[in-house]
């Protein structure tokens, strides 16, 4: 591409110089003629005026008068009747000096000279002529040297635009270059590419939609990656509830399983919504959200989560004010944020387990507390995502940080010991 403009840009200035100094070339030639014919004809006149005493008499004048030093020109002199007198001229009378006879200056070319003829007048007779005459090559000699000259600077400005040529082509294709190896790189799975703005609208605008581009890549894959290595955390309970159900049937033969049955499909429901609910945060595909009823959220999670906390002997508390809001917010990731929440504090906490739903101003308030030991961890460490192996509260918190911020809320500490979390979400308007 380089190549092409620099040859696209030589070629433009090359049929410009022509277009232009071409008919400079040949209206310079023509001016330096016109002008050397006029030398001529006013050199013809001065040494008309000084054989013009001798002509009148009817003598031959004498050569100096002619003033022929054997320079690029030469002159001869003519009686009143063409007769050749003196001089370097043609023997016989021709044309310019015949027309001089009739009294008129006669100027022009002929066989590769130019020529001027003046009539020699006297009392209003003409008496003789005076023809001065030069080689055009010899005469026009600067001509030439022009030429040369605006041949010589017509390449030195296609030197010069071939050089600008490769600077500019060199420039245009540094960002094209930039952004093939991009569009390879995006297409190799790297995510992560970004390109800087340049000079050059149109290249801005393409690299700009690729930036779009990776950046939604980016983001789906992230959400992606965030499901393979959070839905096996967030489906532990679900499954360990299943497993215990079906060990506890089997350990009582005798007994009905129906019972372990249904709660088995129960906790299959669960693992399938909550799989669901995954996908969907995850691809980002829930879209517009209505309003939430939070305190008939709560009374579901709660209906959930209460089994598991009453085999421990921890009673799980739910307390909604009934002047909390309806929040906007998607109920899918509500709930994932509180089985968070609740299986932090199940694992982790002691003691009752009490869940708490207000009206916080602009905001729905949801308060998790439980009576275990405090949290030492500082924000940034409680919140990071660590290694599936690690211990201690935070696990799901970065999975639940990022949901509740994606639905415009705000996940927090409220209170390090006895533990306390916070989530915030936008309430909706009652009216």
């Amino acid at each position: 591409m380089r190549t092409r403009i620099v040859m696209l840009a030589v070629a433009s200035a090359a049929v410009a110089i022509v277009l232009f100094g071409l008919p400079l070339a040949v209206a310079g030639a023509l001016y330096a003629q016109q002008y050397k014919v006029l030398d001529l004809e006013r050199q013809a006149e001065r040494s008309a005026m000084r054989v013009s005493h001798s002509l009148a008499d009817g003598e031959t004048p004498d050569g100096g008068d002619l003033d022929d030093f054997a320079d690029l020109t030469f002159r001869s002199a003519y009686d009143g009747d063409g007769e050749w007198l003196l001089g370097r001229g043609p023997m016989t009378a021709d044309e310019f000096v015949l027309k001089a006879l009739r009294g008129r200056v006669a100027t022009g070319s002929s066989d590769g000279d130019l020529v001027a003829a003046v009539p020699v007048i006297d009392q209003g007779d003409v008496v003789g002529v005076v023809r001065v005459s030069g080689s055009s090559s010899t005469l026009l000699w600067p001509v030439g040297l022009a030429w040369i000259g605006m041949v010589a600077l017509a390449g030195v400005a296609i030197g010069a635009v071939w050089l600008l040529a490769r600077r500019q082509a060199a420039r245009m294709a540094l960002p094209l270059d930039q952004l093939s190896t991009a569009a390879q790189r995006l297409g190799n799975g790297d995510f992560s590419v970004r390109l800087p703005p340049v000079a050059y609208a149109e290249i801005d605008a393409v690299g700009a939609s690729l930036n779009r581009t990776a950046a939604r890549l980016d983001d789906l894959l992230a959400r992606e990656r965030a499901f393979s290595a959070e839905a096996s955390h967030q489906l532990r309970t679900p499954l360990t509830s299943l497993r215990l159900g079906l060990e506890s049937a089997l350990e009582r033969p005798g007994e009905d399983p129906r019972p372990a049955l249904q709660q088995g499909l129960r906790s299959t429901e669960r693992i399938e919504r909550t799989v669901e609910e995954l996908l969907e945060l995850a691809r980002d595909t829930h879209g517009a959200v209505d309003a939430l009823d939070v305190g008939a959220l709560l009374a579901e999670t709660r209906g959930q989560w209460a089994a598991q906390f009453d085999k421990q002997g921890r009673p799980l508390i739910l307390v909604v004010d009934p002047q909390t809001p309806p929040a906007l917010a998607s109920g899918a990731a509500v709930r994932q944020v509180l089985a968070v929440l609740l299986e932090n504090a199940l694992v982790h906490g002691s003691g009752p387990v009490q869940v708490t739903a207000r009206d916080a101003g602009d905001a729905v308030g949801i308060e998790v507390s439980d009576r275990g030991p405090g949290i030492t961890l500082t924000d940034s460490e409680l919140f990071t995502r660590r290694s599936p192996s690690a211990t201690g509260h935070g696990l799901g918190l970065a999975l639940a940080r990022r949901l509740a911020e994606a639905e415009g809320g705000h996940l927090r500490l409220a209170r390090p010991s006895p533990p306390q979390f916070a989530l915030l979400l936008r309430a909706a308007s009652m009216h």
